[in-house]
């Protein structure tokens, strides 16, 4: 039977994006597991060198670049360069894990009512 993470994958190549810049963690996982052979997955530390690495490379290749950012914290701390990436006009796609609600703490919550 065919997974999600095989047609994103074979979208992937369809685009020609099998080089990927990232900084995973443990949502990403799933789309790391058996990862292909025909794709190059390039690590950095944090997450603003992984998006100015992949702006560097695809204005360099001349050719649309895949991000891989760890959930919303891992974006949050590449926007900076996603912004220049804009600017570049740097043709990226950027997709990033998402944290279940299990997985994140349970705190307390306002309601609007007590505000």
């Amino acid at each position: 039977m065919r997974t999600v993470r095989d047609a994103t994958r074979e979208l992937l190549r369809d685009l020609g994006l099998t080089t990927v810049f990232g900084n995973p963690g443990t949502t990403e996982i799933a789309f790391l597991t058996d990862w292909p052979n025909d794709f190059r997955y390039v690590l950095a530390l944090q997450e603003s060198a992984v998006v100015a690495m992949a702006d560097g490379f695809s204005q360099a290749a001349r050719k649309p670049v895949l991000v891989n950012l760890h959930s919303a914290g891992g974006v949050g701390h590449g926007l900076g360069h996603v912004f220049t990436a804009f600017r570049n006009r740097t043709p990226m796609v950027i997709i990033a894990g998402q944290q279940t609600r299990s997985s994140v703490p349970r705190t307390r919550r306002v309601s609007p009512s007590r505000m």
